[in-house]
C-alpha cells in the first residue's frame, strides 16, 4: 500500500505519520486516485479508535497523506509472539467493533480489515488503520474492482480486492459486499488472534480462495483447547459463507461479545426452542403446534438459571429445517429442544428431545401419549425434565410457576391458543377474530387471567389504530381490571391494565402498572415498548427513547422500537445516533420481510428509516408496497403519510393522514406529537384535520 514515515507538523509542531505511495505507482493516476479516494473517507470518521486523517500533501511531485501518529505495535507483530489470551482479545474486540460500527454507520466499508491494519498503543487502545479499500455504501462498484481485474500480486495481496486470506466469499466471486463483509474479515482476525492461524489455508492463494468459498473453518475447540462455546459460536457466525447467515450488524457482533464475558455456566444453559413439527395431517392444527411451543418456551423461562430465546426470535426458524450447528452458530444456543405434536380426537401425543448443539448429540428425549386434558401437566413435566437434566435446581417459587395451570377448561384453552394465533398477525381482522376467541375462552372459564389480559389487549390496540370507541375503552378497562384482579402477580396483566389507563389519558396510573410489571419481570419486552408509546403520546421524548431502547436490546429481531428509537434519534438532533439505529432497524425490517413478504406494516415503518438513510426511491417504493397490501387500513395510511412528509411530499401525506382518520384513525396524541409530521405543523389542510379530532 506504500511507505509510511514518522514526520513533524513543522505549522502546527506534532507527529505526524506520513503516508507515500510506492515509486513504482507513484506516477499511476488509478493509484494516486485510489490514495486520495482513502483520505477522503478516513477523513470522515472521527473516533477514538479510528486512526485519524489530517491532509493530503504533494512534495516534490510525490503525493502524501498526512496522519495521526500511532505509536504502539500492530495486532500482527503481537500475534507473531503468540495466540492472544481470550480476556485480552475481548478488550480488543470490543475496541474494534466501535469503531467498525461507527465506520459503517457513515456509510463506509473498510473492506480490507486484518491484523496489519490495527494498531495498539501503550494505553491499550486499538486503532483502525488504512481505509484506502474502503468504498462509500450505495455506490456502484468500480469498473478495476471486477473479478476479471484481479490481478495477484503475492502469496496474500491482490492489487484491489484487499487481502486474500481475510477476504469474505461474496468479494472472492466478484459481488458487491455490504457491512457482513467487513465481519466475515473481523471474524477470520479473531480466530486468527486466538489461534495464530488462518481459518482458512492453501500452498497459495487460490487455495486459499477455495476453501474460503468451499471449506469449513477448522473448528476453533481442535486448536485451541479451552475455547469458551461463546467466542467459538461468535466467530464461526462471523465466517458463515452466506451474509444472511452472518451477524446481520456490528451491533449484534459487540452483543456476542458481551455473552463472551459472562461466566461459564450461564452460556452452558441457553436453550433454543424450535416450533415442534405439526403431525396431525390437518394444516388447521398449527394453531394447537405454535400453542404448545410457546407455552414450553415460557414454562423453561420461568427458570432463571436457563437462559432461553423468545419466542420472537424462533420464529425467524419457522417450520424451516434446521441444524443444531447452525441454530449454535446464529444463536449462541448450547441446546436445542426440538419435538412432534400430534392431536387426534381427544388423544394428545407430544415427544421432545434436547439437543446438544457442539456435538449434536441428543441428551434426553421424552414422549407423552396422554388425554388432551393432560396437556399442561405434560408442558410442565417437559420443563421439569430438561431442567434436571441440565442440573438446573428449581426454587420453589420457580415449582409454583411451572405447575401453575391458567386453566382447567381444556377448551377454554383451546379457544385462547386459537386467539393467540389471530392476535399475532397484528391485522384489524385478526385483532377482531381474536377478541372473538378470548370472549370464547372466558365464556367458559371466567376465572382465565390470560384470557383477560388478551381480550383487554385486542380492545385497546383496536381502539388505538383502527376503531376508537367508547365501546372499546370500556372493554379494555374492564378485562384489564379483571385480569389484573384474577393474577396480580401476571407482568402482561399489568401491561394490559397500563395500555388501557395510557389510552382513557390517565398516564400516571399506566406509569404506575408498566413499573409494577417491569418489577415482576425485568425482561418484559411489551412493558418497555408500549411504556414508550405511552410517554411518546405525553411528549415524554427522552424517557421513550431509553425505553425503546432497552426494548431493542432485549429483542433485536423486532424491527418496531429500532424504527421508533431512530426516528427520536433524529428529532432529538442526535443524527449519528439516528443513522446507526436506521441502519440497524432497515436491516432487521429486511430479514423480517424474507419470513413474511405481506406484512404491511413492516414495509411504510421501514420506509420511514429509508428516508433517514437517504435511501428516497427505495423508500416511496415500500410505501407503495404497504398501499397495495392494505391500503384501507388507517394504521397503514397514518405511516405512510409521515414518510410522505419526511421526503417533502406534503400533498401526498396530507392526503393519506385524512383517509387515515375517514377509516377510524383518531389518536390526536401522535398526531400531535409525531416528531415525523414536524413539516405538517403549518399546513392548513393539517391543522383543519387536527382540529377535527377529539
Amino acid at each position: 500500500m506504500g511507505a509510511v514515515y514518522r514526520a513533524e507538523d513543522l505549522r502546527l509542531q506534532r507527529a505526524v505519520a506520513l503516508k507515500f505511495l510506492p515509486v513504482a505507482l507513484a506516477a499511476d493516476p488509478g493509484a494516486r486516485k485510489r490514495l486520495l479516494k482513502g483520505a477522503q473517507v478516513a477523513a470522515r470518521l472521527n473516533h477514538p479508535n479510528i486512526a485519524s486523517s489530517f491532509e493530503v500533501g504533494e512534495g516534490e511531485g510525490t503525493d502524501f497523506i498526512a496522519m495521526e501518529l500511532v505509536e504502539g505495535e500492530s495486532l500482527r507483530d503481537m500475534i507473531a509472539r503468540g495466540p492472544l489470551p481470550q480476556n485480552r482479545l475481548l478488550d480488543l474486540a470490543r475496541q474494534i467493533a466501535d469503531g467498525l460500527e461507527e465506520a459503517h454507520a457513515a456509510g463506509v466499508l473498510h473492506r480490507d480489515l486484518k491484523p496489519a491494519n490495527i494498531m495498539v498503543n501503550a494505553r491499550g487502545q486499538a486503532k483502525i488503520l488504512d481505509f484506502g479499500l474502503a468504498m462509500i455504501t450505495g455506490r456502484e462498484r468500480a469498473p478495476e474492482e471486477t473479478p476479471e481485474a484481479f490481478m495477484t500480486r503475492s502469496h496474500t495481496q491482490w492489487s484491489t480486492g484487499g487481502t486474500v486470506p481475510y477476504m469474505p466469499p461474496e468479494k472472492i466471486q466478484g459481488e458487491n459486499t455490504d457491512a457482513r463483509g467487513d465481519i466475515f474479515s473481523f471474524g477470520v482476525l479473531l480466530y486468527e488472534c486466538l489461534s495464530g492461524r488462518y481459518p482458512f489455508k492453501g500452498k497459495t492463494a487460490i487455495d486459499v480462495m477455495h476453501a474460503i468459498l468451499n471449506d469449513p473453518p477448522t473448528p476453533l475447540h481442535d486448536v485451541v483447547a479451552d475455547i469458551s462455546p461463546q467466542w467459538e459460536t461468535a466467530i464461526e457466525r462471523c465466517l458463515a459463507k452466506h451474509p444472511d447467515q452472518r451477524f446481520p450488524s456490528v451491533r449484534e457482533l459487540r452483543e456476542a461479545f458481551r455473552h463472551a464475558d459472562q461466566p461459564q455456566k450461564k452460556a452452558d444453559k441457553s436453550i433454543a426452542v424450535l416450533f415442534f413439527e405439526n403431525q396431525s395431517g390437518n394444516k388447521e392444527d398449527e394453531y394447537f403446534r405454535d400453542g404448545i411451543t410457546e407455552d414450553v418456551i415460557t414454562e423453561l423461562s420461568n427458570i432463571k438459571d436457563l437462559s432461553v430465546f423468545p419466542r420472537s426470535t424462533m420464529l425467524a426458524y419457522g417450520d424451516k429445517p434446521v441444524s443444531t450447528s447452525m441454530i449454535a452458530q446464529q444463536l449462541n444456543a448450547r441446546y436445542v429442544l426440538e419435538g412432534t405434536v400430534r392431536r387426534g380426537g381427544s388423544r394428545l401425543r407430544i415427544s421432545a428431545q434436547l439437543v446438544e448443539t457442539r456435538s449434536g448429540r441428543s441428551i434426553r428425549a421424552e414422549r407423552f401419549d396422554r388425554g388432551i386434558e393432560d396437556v399442561f401437566a405434560i408442558q410442565d413435566e417437559i420443563a421439569k425434565s430438561f431442567a434436571r437434566t441440565l442440573r438446573v435446581m428449581l426454587t420453589e417459587k420457580e415449582k409454583r410457576a411451572i405447575e401453575h395451570k391458567p386453566t382447567e377448561d381444556v377448551q377454554a384453552y383451546d379457544y385462547y391458543l386459537r386467539g393467540r394465533q389471530f392476535f399475532h398477525q397484528m391485522r384489524r381482522k385478526g385483532f377482531g377474530f381474536a377478541r372473538d376467541m378470548f370472549a370464547r375462552a372466558i365464556a367458559l372459564d371466567p376465572g382465565y387471567a390470560k384470557a383477560h389480559a388478551e381480550l383487554a389487549d385486542c380492545c385497546s390496540l383496536l381502539d388505538g389504530y383502527w376503531d376508537a370507541t367508547d365501546e372499546n375503552l370500556k372493554e379494555a378497562d374492564a378485562a384489564s381490571r379483571k385480569a389484573l384482579q384474577l393474577a396480580p402477580e401476571l407482568a402482561e396483566a399489568h401491561v394490559a391494565r397500563a395500555v388501557a389507563l395510557a389510552l382513557n389519558k390517565r398516564f400516571d396510573e399506566g406509569e404506575a402498572e408498566f413499573k409494577t410489571a417491569l418489577r415482576l419481570d425485568p425482561n418484559c419486552f411489551e412493558a418497555y415498548y408500549f411504556y414508550a408509546r405511552a410517554c411518546l403520546s405525553v411528549s415524554k421524548v427522552e424517557k421513550a427513547a431509553g425505553l425503546f431502547e432497552k426494548a431493542s436490546d432485549l429483542r433485536p429481531e423486532d424491527y418496531q422500537a429500532p424504527l421508533f428509537l431512530s426516528m427520536l434519534h433524529d428529532g432529538l438532533g442526535r443524527k449519528t445516533e439516528a443513522l446507526a439505529t436506521a441502519r440497524r432497524a432497515a436491516q432487521t425490517v429486511e430479514k423480517h420481510l424474507q419470513l413474511h413478504p405481506d406484512d404491511a406494516r413492516a414495509y411504510c415503518l421501514g420506509s420511514g428509516a429509508l428516508c433517514l438513510l437517504g435511501e428516497r426511491a427505495r423508500a416511496v417504493e415500500w410505501c407503495e408496497r404497504a398501499l397495495s397490501i392494505d391500503g384501507d387500513e388507517p394504521i397503514t395510511l397514518y405511516n405512510v403519510g409521515c414518510t410522505y412528509t419526511l421526503l417533502g411530499r406534503f400533498e401526498d401525506a396530507v392526503g393519506c393522514l385524512e383517509c387515515a382518520v375517514e377509516h377510524g384513525f383518531t389518536d390526536k396524541a401522535w398526531f400531535e406529537n409525531d416528531s415525523s409530521l414536524e413539516a405538517l405543523r403549518n399546513d392548513p389542510r393539517f391543522r383543519a384535520l387536527l382540529d377535527g379530532l377529539k
